[in-house]
C-alpha cells in the first residue's frame, strides 16, 4: 500500500545527513565517533604534526644548530601552524556532529578544544620572542588524549584496574619502602654524623645518601668512611635490591591479570557478537 511504501521509504534528509562530507570528517576527526579501532589516519597524521614540532623545539635550543638557520626554523614553525589552525577549525566545524556537543561555541569552550587552541598559539611563541618550549611541551598532552580515546583506551584502563586491585599491597610496599629508608638514615646519622658533618650530620642529610643506595642508584656523592658505617651500607644496599624486587613483582602480577581478562573479554564480545565461533574461543 502506497501509505506502507511511505513508511518504509528512507528519510533523504536524514541520509544526507549521515553521509555528507562535514560526517565523514567528523568520523575521521572525532575518537568517540570512529567505529573501527584505534586512531584515524587524520589522528595519526597530527600526532605526528605535533611531535615533528617537539622534536623541533628541542633542536631549536642548540645553537649550532640554529644558528644559521633561523630562517628555516620560522618557515617550518609556519607551516606547522597553518597545518594546527586548519585542523582545530575542522574539528570546530564538525563538532556538531556529535550528538553530546550542543554547538560549536559550547564545543570551544570544552577543555579539549581550548587544549587545541593552546597548541595552535604556543607554536608560534618563539616568532615573537617568547620561550616557547615548555608551553609547546602542553602539546603532548594532546597527543594523549587522542591515543587515550582510540584503540589505547583499553590498555589504559586495564592497566588502571591492575594497580587498583593491588593498591592495598602497594601501599604495603611504601610503607616498608619508608620504614628502611629512615631506618637507614637514622644508623648513618648516628654512625657516620660526627665524621661527616655535611652529609651525615642529620636523618634528612643522611636520607639523600638513603635514597640513592636503597634505589640501587649509588651515584657515590657521599660514602659512608668508618667500618661500621661500611657494614650498614652494605645491608642497605642488599635491602634495597628486596625493596625494588616488591613492587616490581606485584605490579606484573597485577598487569598479568588484567590483560588476560581484557584478553577474555574480548573474546566473548566477539562470540556473541558472531564474529568467531564459540569453538575457537581457548583459555580459561
Amino acid at each position: 500500500m502506497p501509505t506502507h511504501k511511505a513508511l518504509d521509504a528512507p528519510d533523504p534528509n536524514a541520509h544526507g545527513a549521515k553521509s555528507g562530507l562535514r560526517f565523514r570528517l567528523a568520523r575521521a576527526l572525532d575518537p568517540a565517533l570512529r567505529e573501527a579501532p584505534g586512531l584515524s589516519p587524520i589522528n595519526i597524521a597530527v600526532c605526528g604534526v605535533i611531535g615533528v614540532s617537539l622534536l623541533l623545539a628541542v633542536l631549536s635550543t642548540e645553537p649550532t644548530l640554529r644558528d644559521g638557520h633561523e630562517t628555516l626554523f620560522l618557515a617550518t614553525e609556519g607551516v606547522l601552524t597553518a597545518l594546527l589552525a586548519l585542523e582545530y577549525s575542522a574539528r570546530v566545524w564538525v563538532s556538531v556532529e556529535n550528538p553530546a556537543v550542543r554547538d560549536r561555541l559550547s564545543y570551544m569552550r570544552t577543555p579539549a578544544a581550548l587544549l587545541d587552541l593552546v597548541a595552535v598559539i604556543v607554536i608560534i611563541a618563539p616568532a615573537f620572542g617568547t620561550e616557547g618550549f615548555l608551553l609547546r611541551l602542553a602539546m603532548l598532552v594532546r597527543m594523549l588524549r587522542l591515543a587515550k580515546l582510540g584503540r589505547f583506551s583499553r590498555a589504559l584502563r586495564a592497566i588502571g584496574r591492575a594497580v587498583t586491585s593491588r593498591s592495598a599491597e602497594l601501599w604495603l610496599s611504601l610503607a616498608v619502602s619508608g620504614t628502611l629508608l629512615l631506618l637507614s638514615s637514622a644508623a648513618l646519622y648516628l654512625v657516620e654524623g660526627s665524621t661527616q658533618p655535611d652529609a651525615f650530620g642529620s636523618i634528612p642529610r643522611a636520607m639523600w645518601w638513603s635514597v640513592a643506595t636503597l634505589t640501587t642508584v649509588g651515584y657515590g656523592d657521599v660514602t659512608p668512611v668508618t667500618p661500621l658505617g661500611r657494614v650498614l651500607a652494605a645491608v642497605t644496599a642488599l635491602g634495597g635490591i628486596g625493596l625494588i624486587a616488591m613492587p616490581t613483582g606485584i605490579l606484573a602480577s597485577a598487569f598479568s591479570d588484567a590483560f588476560q581478562a581484557q584478553r577474555r573479554h574480548d573474546k566473548d564480545r566477539m562470540v556473541s557478537s558472531g564474529d568467531i565461533d564459540d569453538g575457537d574461543r581457548t583459555g580459561p
